[in-house]
């Protein structure tokens, strides 16, 4: 099912514009314009079409195409292809197109061999990766390339995909049917990876006319040799051994599941709050918005009852970008366990609120002349500034002193509980708002 052509390739249509580099190389000799081909860097996730892309524009006319692997390939192979290239160039006009796939494995060495071939344009580079190539790949090799980064496939790339590996001569040639349910199987746990999703087809084709064979009696006189074998989804299931999660990330589902996972961190139990977070997980969702639900929540139901909740839940969210799933589920893991076990209070949550309401309703009007900006010309002559105690000069650094406005002056938003961390804050916020208030 490998694309013949730039046209057939699924996704990464920010990358195959009309007269885009990718559009230059594949053309080949045909190509129009003064720019000669440019060597590229292909960096992507795995199943994103990186080798898709380099085995297309090896069939561009007037290219000579040489594969090679870093994972086997050292300096001699490399030495070895750019004195062919060298050569086909002189004697044979024709351009080597060389496509180094992982290129992140080759060591500085390996990769400044390749530096004189890209740098004479004796060969075009392709190079694939899957890591980032400002750590991977060596500076002067990455200044004399065009960086061009791949997307991760949407659901309707790999629909689309499925569908024609179906239908398509190539693939399954029209003997099954994608049943609805078994199709979304697929999609989801494909995350975007085009090679997992035809693999994963594959296999539940397998089991499909496993099933269709035995119902009949033989090999070759199910389902398959009739009308086409329908895939189900309890083919998929078996034959990925991952049971369907159901879950719609653009539906109830995610709605339902995201509320679940909330109210059973807020109601502290921590074993259904790691059952939701997996469950989302498998079903593929995004771990970022996981992430912000979870930060969220230490703010709104863990509050100061435990103010290190925030902290764990936004060092979680900044630590699954930086590292990315799989592994970042034990990081999510650590912050939903940390705040559906802490102590609770919506107490800073419902202090905004309130004050929220307040203004909302016009309360609050103007602002204390003492509080008010006496830096600017003429702001003394308007009494700003006059008054105002320096609360670091008074005893333990509260001094008595209207800080609202008017309207407001004794009303309270913050009341602390008297859970975890709160119950010593709501002490120490009694001696406070007595001495401020004068009282």
């Amino acid at each position: 099912m490998r694309p013949r052509s730039l046209d057939d390739v699924v996704g990464q249509q920010h990358l195959l514009g009309h007269g885009s580099p990718l559009r230059q190389l594949a053309a080949g000799s045909d190509a129009t314009g003064p720019a000669g081909p440019s060597s590229l860097i292909l960096w992507g996730p795995p199943g994103t079409g990186k080798t898709t892309l380099a085995h297309v524009i090896a069939k561009g006319p007037g290219r000579k195409f040489v594969e090679l692997s870093a994972i086997t390939a050292g300096v001699k192979d490399v030495r070895r292809v750019m004195d062919e290239a060298l050569t086909a160039r002189d004697l044979y006009k024709t351009t080597t197109v060389l496509f180094l796939d992982e290129i992140h494995r080759f060591n500085k060495a390996q990769q400044d061999a390749l530096l004189p071939g890209v740098e004479n344009r004796w060969v075009v580079l392709v190079a694939a990766t899957t890591e980032n190539p400002s750590f991977s790949v060596v500076s002067p090799l990455l200044s004399r390339s065009l960086l061009l980064t791949l997307k991760p496939l949407t659901d309707a790339d790999i629909e689309g995909l499925l569908e024609r590996a179906v239908a398509d001569a190539r693939g399954l040639g029209g003997t099954v049917k994608l049943g609805p349910e078994a199709l979304a199987h697929l999609v989801r746990l494909s995350g975007g990876d085009a090679r997992r999703a035809l693999t994963a087809l594959e296999a539940a084709a397998g089991v499909a006319f496993g099933d269709a064979d035995d119902v009949a009696g033989g090999p070759g006189t199910g389902e398959a040799a009739g009308a086409p074998v329908t895939i189900e989804l309890k083919h998929t299931e078996r034959a990925l051994d991952v049971a369907s999660v159901r879950y719609d990330r653009a539906g109830d589902q995610h709605y339902d599941v995201a509320s679940a996972f909330i109210k059973s961190i807020r109601g502290s139990d921590v074993d259904a709050a790691l059952h939701y977070l997996a469950r989302m997980l498998e079903a593929g969702e995004d771990p970022r918005f996981v992430a912000r639900r979870i930060v969220i929540s230490a703010a709104e139901d863990v509050g100061m009852a435990d103010p290190t909740a925030l902290q764990t839940a936004v060092a979680a969210a900044q630590a699954v970008q930086l590292i990315g799933m799989p592994e970042g589920r034990i990081i999510l893991a650590e912050a939903v366990v940390h705040l559906a076990t802490a102590p609770k209070s919506n107490a800073a949550y419902l202090g905004i609120n309130q004050a929220i309401a307040d203004v909302r309703a016009g309360l609050g009007r103007g602002i204390p002349a003492h509080l008010r900006d006496a830096h600017y010309p003429g702001s003394k002559q308007l009494g700003h500034g006059k008054g105002y105690k320096y609360a670091h000069d008074a005893p333990h650094a509260v001094a008595t002193q209207q800080y609202p406005p008017d309207d407001l002056v004794g009303r309270n938003y913050y009341e602390p509980t008297a859970n975890g961390a709160e119950r010593d804050i709501s002490t120490r916020l009694q001696r406070l708002r007595k001495i401020i208030r004068g009282t």
